[in-house]
């Protein structure tokens, strides 16, 4: 269906609105089945300027401040864009055959990818939170820590050669999606040893810092992080055995 700028301003009612009518109404509803149908990128440009970014600007502004969703180093704008943004890759998704509000379908993306990003940003500010600030009370617990075999200059010149081993498995072995993940993030842990493990005057280790980063980093649980593990202790066991103490 080709569209002209008239039919576009009648289908969706182009009077102007007063100070107190809802600035998503039955107008912005009918331009958002209008921006669906129209075959033409002109015809869409022309519809969501005219009568749907200034609405959706409105919404997700509402939406931030209700909510309070705000993210860590990144100020109102740079929210607010983004989450615009967002929305735009998800509007064709948007089915009128099922009855319901453009608003509200609009509404719940916005919410829902801005409270999703507030939970990321947490989750790797948590997944940065050095050993010295968390360890202090786990430390003192024997059955929480464990000491490395060898000491830690070894074991760091160790690394670089592990990290390569895994990168080689990852892209030539037939591994599953989740020895991938694990991989992947045991790259990245390794990558990152000195910042993430600041050494410590009695070289101990404490294994529920990786365990926690491991599960934040690949959403797996502890057992699905063990069953993934033994691919990449086998590699760790043979490069001990190459490179005796």
């Amino acid at each position: 269906m080709i569209l002209s700028a008239s039919s576009i301003e009648i289908a969706v009612k182009t009077k102007k609105k007063s100070s107190g009518e809802n600035y998503f109404d039955i107008r912005e509803e009918n331009a958002v089945r209008m921006f669906l149908t129209a075959s033409t990128f002109e015809e869409k440009n022309k519809i969501y300027n005219e009568y749907l970014r200034h609405p959706l600007d409105k919404m997700i502004s509402s939406i931030i401040r209700r909510y309070k969703l705000y993210r860590k180093d990144m100020d109102f704008i740079e929210i607010h864009t983004d989450t615009h943004s967002f929305l735009m890759t998800k509007i064709d998704k948007f089915s009128p055959s099922k009855e319901k509000k453009a608003y509200s379908y609009f509404g719940t993306i916005c919410k829902n990818y801005l409270m999703g990003q507030i939970l990321k940003d947490q989750k790797e500010q948590n997944r940065k939170i050095s050993y010295e600030d968390i360890s202090g009370d786990l430390e003192n617990s024997p059955e929480m820590v464990y000491y490395l075999d060898v000491e830690p200059s070894e074991e760091v010149n160790l690394i670089p050669i592990l990290i390569d081993y895994i990168k080689e498995t990852i892209e030539i072995d037939d591994l599953n999606e989740s020895e991938i993940k694990l991989g992947i993030s045991l790259v990245e842990i390794m990558e990152n040893y000195e910042t993430i493990f600041p050494a410590t005057d009695n070289n101990k280790f404490n294994k529920n810092i990786i365990l926690l980063s491991l599960r934040e980093m690949t959403n797996m649980s502890t057992k699905e992080i063990r069953a993934s593990m033994k691919k990449f202790k086998k590699i760790y066991t043979a490069l001990l055995q190459v490179n005796p103490e």
